[in-house]
């Protein structure tokens, strides 16, 4: 006879296999979702300083301030899988030195049951625009893209580009003084 125990064992191994299937199928149903909506994004206001960088090689580098609008509706985006979408403003460009710099500037984590509509306006960057030498000053290339991770309930972590992005020119001068 089978003790209480190789019954309980059985039942909870049965019950785990059902549980993983259910969640694959889960994965199924939403996998081959795009998860892209389209972005409007605009700037205004770019600025260029050149700051000292107090590293051991005391050289200076450039910080770049702009202003920015953001307008995405992420709705298409969300579905029964979608805990949560973690969006992120990239400035990708290139400079002499490095053919591909990526900068995050600002970045908004949207619950599900939050709005799923975004509408920033003249918004300053979260976080520090540096360049890792004088490549923002006169650099006519800096591409704004909205990027996010969608946060599944079950399944893998996409990475995706919305359509849309904005291409900002910075001054070929220094400012002085603060931003």
């Amino acid at each position: 006879m089978h003790s209480i125990w190789t019954r309980a064992n059985a039942v909870f191994a049965f019950t785990l296999s059902v549980l993983a299937a259910m969640t694959f199928a889960a994965f199924l149903t939403t996998a081959f979702n795009d998860n892209i909506a389209p972005v409007v994004i605009k700037s205004s206001n770019a600025q260029v300083k050149n700051v000292p960088n107090y590293s051991a090689n005391r050289a200076k580098n450039d910080l770049a301030s702009l202003n920015f609008d953001i307008q995405v509706d992420v709705s298409p985006v969300f579905n029964w899988n979608v805990k949560q979408l973690f969006l992120y403003l990239v400035a990708e460009y290139s400079t002499p030195l490095n053919p591909l710099n990526q900068v995050v500037l600002w970045d908004k984590i949207i619950l599900r049951g939050d709005s799923p509509v975004v509408d920033v306006s003249s918004a300053n960057p979260k976080y520090y625009f540096w360049d890792d030498g004088n490549g923002l000053l006169g650099n006519d290339n800096v591409t704004l893209v909205l990027r996010w991770n969608v946060i599944p309930n079950a399944g893998y972590l996409p990475l995706v580009q919305a359509s849309g992005s904005h291409t900002v020119r910075f001054p070929s001068n220094y400012i002085t003084g603060k931003f």
